[in-house]
């Protein structure tokens, strides 16, 4: 593998982590990770959208109208949901069940329709379909840790297995859990990217941009525009 092809990789699990970098996709995050398994079956999915998706993105970026981009976009990653999602009904119906409405709405999803619409549409389908793994490693092993951290201090297992002997905190089940867990987990990563970079002699990254202006979709939307300015400002 090249090393430019590695940086698409790493790209997606460390400087551009979906979750703990640019804060997106954050309802399924909060919503699945009450337990480890929850968040590797929804890391799975997701990685698995991004990657068919952005290959076939990939492949139809040249001949797509750009007036109608975006809903063919939709259209592509609508349909390897319903793969997915029937692969999930078939060989595994308890976690299809636990995860619920969670793998249909993968359709909209800020991390496939912006990596749809930031990458798979400018670039070719071996890097776009690296993308789809950098992201979807990431956006996996956040949900990950972030369900390990909840399940094991909140209900004292593992995978489902007891491997605690304190008294869990069930609050970090809970939904006001998952944004404690969350945001620590986030000031926490970007702590460790200042400390690696000054180690490195590298510059510190800049803190994460805010508002609508710094999606990806901005463009399309009626709000963006002084927002978008406000984000090419923050990020100069």
């Amino acid at each position: 593998m090249s090393q430019s092809n590695f940086r698409i990789i790493t790209n997606g699990i460390l400087s551009e982590n979906p979750t703990f970098v640019q804060c997106i996709g954050l309802c399924p995050t909060l919503a699945v990770t009450t337990s480890v398994a929850n968040g590797l079956g929804m890391g799975i999915a997701a990685t698995f959208v991004l990657i068919a998706s952005n290959a076939v993105i990939s492949l139809l970026r040249k001949m797509v109208p750009d007036e109608v981009r975006i809903p063919i976009f939709i259209v592509v990653i609508a349909g390897f949901v319903t793969v997915i999602e029937f692969l999930m009904k078939g060989f595994a119906p308890e976690l299809n069940k636990s995860l619920g409405i969670f793998i249909p709405l993968i359709v909209v999803n800020c991390i496939i329709l912006a990596r749809a619409e930031a990458f798979a549409s400018k670039n070719g389908v071996i890097a776009s379909a690296l993308d789809g793994v950098g992201m979807g490693l990431g956006f996996t092993i956040a949900l990950m840790f972030l369900g390990s951290v909840r399940e094991i201090l909140g209900a004292g297992t593992w995978f489902g297995m007891p491997v605690v002997n304190f008294e869990p905190a069930m609050l970090l089940i809970l939904a006001p859990g998952g944004f404690i867990v969350v945001g620590c987990c986030m000031g926490a990563f970007r702590a460790l990217q200042a400390r690696a970079a000054r180690m490195k002699g590298l510059a510190v990254p800049a803190e994460a941009s805010t508002g609508c202006g710094c999606c990806a979709m901005a463009k399309f939307c009626a709000k963006s525009a002084a927002e978008k300015a406000d984000c090419e400002e923050a990020k100069a």
